[in-house]
């Protein structure tokens, strides 16, 4: 089932949503179908994601997919990170990983796969937080 009691979790009541103060980076990601709109923030330390912040309005999936992400990828090195974005990308579209351990909770949002319209919902803090470790580093 798409609501997962996890996801309705993290729906109701989100993990690191608000402002984040000193943020280094942030970009905001927005669905022209739906209306969602995610603002991520992140803070660096070396080469690692030491705080992950969002805001934003949406759906229970795009909110819940949010909250999850944060949890996830906070001290995460860059690298990790987006093996960690890569991975989510891959198994919300269909695709089988070998180790969805990994994404822990976020292995929940699997079943947005069965719903075409619902997985731009799921990925756009990732894509958002995404572009604001390239802006960091400077690569894409």
């Amino acid at each position: 089932m798409l609501y997962r009691a996890v996801i309705m979790q993290h729906s109701q009541t989100p993990q690191n949503k608000g402002e984040l103060a000193d943020a280094v980076a942030e970009k905001t990601a927005y669905n022209p179908t739906c209306g969602d709109m995610v603002k991520v923030q992140i803070k660096v330390e070396g080469e690692r994601l030491d705080q992950v912040q969002f805001d934003g309005e949406g759906c229970a999936i795009s909110m819940a997919s949010a909250s999850i992400m944060t949890e996830l990828l906070k001290g995460k090195t860059f690298e990790e990170a987006l093996a960690l974005i890569s991975d989510f990308t891959k198994l919300i579209s269909g695709e089988e990983l070998e180790d969805k351990e990994a994404l822990s909770e976020a292995a929940a949002l699997q079943g947005v796969a069965q719903f075409p319209t619902r997985i731009r919902c799921a990925q756009l803090a990732w894509k958002a937080v995404e572009d604001a470790i390239y802006q960091v580093t400077g690569n894409e």
